[in-house]
């Protein structure tokens, strides 16, 4: 075709639920020869279907190629603590409190940085921009520019070095940065929200 299609991916607390009353085909992919389901991908369109489970015949990088366009549905735990649009867009729109990421419990319980507290520790993300960059480091195909500094980063971090390794698109890694934006609100919030229990003195009282 020659056009390059877009990924598309679409979060959900839920995606069964979300896929429950749309009509799909699930994405497959090759492992070892064998067709398996795609982790998220679905389609909308009349793809070639393999009778016996249900899935596209085509595995999906081979159905980009023919034109097929692929829709991955996510599950997000994170918005299980949203309580409405309103609530979600005050989320996104608040400046977190980037201190947050200095704290490896905190780093530990965060979407995709789970695990990567010393790549965090080492460039202390305080932008959305600079977070997007983080996540796109510890990407095994952008892992080799891990200790150069912001500017060596930025200047090759979203450039295609022809490498067959996994890697974050600049378009991915921008909305995982506000995912984990909208979840570090979220910790602060019900932290803020918890009772906080009075500290019991020792001292007796004067009679």
């Amino acid at each position: 075709m020659g056009k390059s299609i877009p990924d598309v991916d679409i979060d959900f607390a839920d995606r069964d639920v979300a896929l429950e009353e749309l009509i799909h085909i699930p994405a497959s992919r090759l492992d070892k020869d064998e067709l398996r389901r795609h982790n998220v991908g679905v389609y909308f369109q009349n793809i070639p279907t393999d009778p016996l489970t249900g899935l596209a015949s085509i595995p999906y990088d081979e159905a980009e190629r023919r034109g097929y366009f692929k829709l991955d549905f996510l599950n997000l735990n994170v918005y299980k603590g949203v309580r409405d649009e309103a609530h979600l867009n005050q989320l996104v729109q608040s400046e977190p409190m980037w201190e947050m990421l200095e704290d490896e419990e905190v780093v530990n319980e965060l979407f995709h940085l789970s695990g990567h507290f010393n790549i965090v520790k080492t460039y202390k993300p305080r932008t959305i921009e600079q977070l997007a960059m983080v996540l796109a480091l510890i990407r095994p195909g952008k892992r080799h520019l891990v200790g150069y500094d912001w500017a060596a980063v930025q200047a090759s971090i979203w450039t295609n070095d022809g490498t067959d390794e996994y890697v974050f698109k600049k378009a991915h890694s921008l909305s995982y940065a506000h995912v984990i934006v909208v979840q570090m609100n979220l910790l602060l919030e019900q932290a803020l929200a918890e009772p906080q229990t009075p500290e019991v003195s020792d001292e007796k009282p004067l009679v």
